[in-house]
């Protein structure tokens, strides 16, 4: 039976110890503010990112591993006998993956496959859970890819933001929609689909905006038994409140894991931020 080792990258927004339990490799982005940089979830945590946002007013940037990063994962893990399978951040988001994809092509081409998630954060992360759930479970390869592919078509993200200004900042939106939304005060929703931050409602408060997403999901699911991840930017007990509306309304298979927005993602989404991603269980 051939061993595989999965392998992603800091936008999951796992945890290092969820990583370690689980077995995942995760290859670190970076972090950029002024001179300094910071590797994603290694020299830099969810706390101390956002406290950098709130004492600055320059928008720190944000950077993808180098070449020589992901080739130094991958020779580790096939030297060690691995087949390496690594799912990363949407390439509509990134071009992580155009660049993990060229550093594999410089090895054994059998031996480390490339995945493109479609997705950031838990829609990511959800992938990786799933694969190395498989893993742990003895099944091959094509049959794990079979199963990331139903995934990544069937999981929906959905979040809010406090404000536009970091998705404007970021270039995930234009100036006009971002100067209009924060002049009427409306607090936007937006999903990812395939890959593209779309808009997908509007609001007048946070609570609504909540609403929002778990009619989305509601909609989405129905009855069928799925995961359920709540994430959040410095908005904790927003979070709690979304994941018991969620816990209200959906089939889940266990407690909704609440999570903070790691910084890569932060840099785009910004304090304030509470969104959801759920992706079916069976």
């Amino acid at each position: 039976m051939e061993e595989i080792r999965v392998v992603t990258d800091s936008t999951a927004d796992l945890t290092p110890e969820t990583a370690r339990e689980h077995g995942i490799e995760v290859i670190p982005l970076s972090v950029i503010h002024g001179d300094a940089t910071y590797l994603d979830r290694v020299d830099i945590t969810p706390e101390s990112f956002y406290r950098l946002l709130s004492e600055s007013q320059d928008l720190p940037k944000t950077s993808q591993p180098t070449p020589h990063q992901f080739m130094e994962v991958f020779m580790r893990l096939v030297d060690k006998g691995y087949r390496v399978l690594a799912i990363h951040l949407s390439s509509n988001l990134s071009s992580t993956v155009e660049t993990a994809r060229a550093a594999a092509s410089a090895l054994l081409k059998d031996r480390v496959h490339v995945v493109d998630s479609r997705f950031a954060s838990y829609g990511l992360a959800f992938q990786a859970l799933e694969a190395a759930r498989m893993v742990r479970q003895g099944k091959a390869l094509e049959e794990i890819l079979k199963r990331l592919d139903y995934i990544r078509q069937k999981t929906e993200l959905a979040l809010t933001v406090g404000t536009l200004d970091y998705l404007y900042r970021g270039g995930r939106i234009g100036k006009a929609t971002c100067l209009l939304s924060n002049l009427l005060s409306i607090k936007p929703v937006v999903r990812l689909e395939d890959g593209v931050v779309t808009a997908a409602g509007k609001a007048r408060s946070t609570r609504q905006a909540l609403s929002a997403i778990v009619q989305i999901m509601a909609e989405r699911f129905r009855d069928e038994k799925v995961r359920v991840a709540v994430g959040h930017g410095r908005a904790l007990e927003h979070a709690r409140t979304l994941a018991g509306m969620l816990s209200d309304c959906l089939n889940i298979e266990e407690d909704p894991t609440i999570f903070e927005v790691g910084p890569v993602i932060g840099v785009h989404t910004g304090p304030g931020t509470v969104g959801a991603v759920v992706c079916p269980a069976s």
